[in-house]
Parts: C-alpha cells; structure tokens; sequence
C-alpha cells in the first residue's frame, strides 16, 4: 500500500495537484520507453537530493480502501510520484536509480540558499 497526494506542493510549485489516493497491491505498466530526469529526495534519506529517471507515461491500477478498483493513466510528476512511491514496496529507494552519481548530493550543497525539506 501506498498513499499520495496534495493539493499545493510548496516545493514544487509548478506541479498540478494530486489526488489523495491510497493506492492498495499498486500495479505499474510504462506506457512506452521516454524517461524523464528529476530532482528527488526521500524521508528515507534525509538532506539528499538526486537526479533521478523516471517513465514519463504510466498506467497504475490498484484498489482504495474500500475494495473499489483505481484506474489511472497519467504522465510527468504524478507519474514520479506513484514510481518512487511504489519502489519503496519493493525496498528500492530513489538513490538506486540515479545514473549519474555527480548528481546525488546533500541538499544544501545542491542547492545553496533553497528551503529545500525533505519529502
């Protein structure tokens, strides 16, 4: 089981808003091959930061609470957020999938003057 979701996001104050979603034996299928690199850190591993790639274009299923089927195609960061979620059910966390370790650091040394907490 995972859970998600925000309706403002402070720091990332260009994304739309997620739903609310408590997402139960989550499946994940890549709607096709185009990855994009972002920006990702994780309560898992406080003050870091990495450059992470991620599928762009998701189909997710999986159940709520109550038992009632989710079905979702979505794209971008609600697609980052359901990947690096569900990668924590597998015991991945983000820093395993950075390809480039030069852009895996410590926050403040990233991002020099960014209120920048952790996610």
């Amino acid at each position: 089981m995972v859970i998600f979701g925000f309706e403002v996001n402070p720091r990332y104050p260009e994304a739309d808003p997620l739903p609310f979603t408590v997402l139960i034996n989550p499946v994940l299928t890549a709607l096709d091959e185009t990855e994009d690199e972002g920006w990702e850190g994780c309560l898992s591993v406080p003050g870091m930061r990495g450059l992470v790639p991620r599928y762009r274009n998701l189909h997710y299923t999986g159940l709520d609470p109550a038992g009632k089927s989710i079905d979702r195609t979505v794209s971008d960061f609600h697609a980052r957020v359901v990947q690096h979620e569900v990668d924590h059910l597998d015991g991945i966390l983000y820093p395993r999938r950075i390809r480039d370790l030069t852009q895996f650091g410590f926050t403040d040394a990233l991002f020099p003057g960014e209120d920048l907490t952790d996610d």
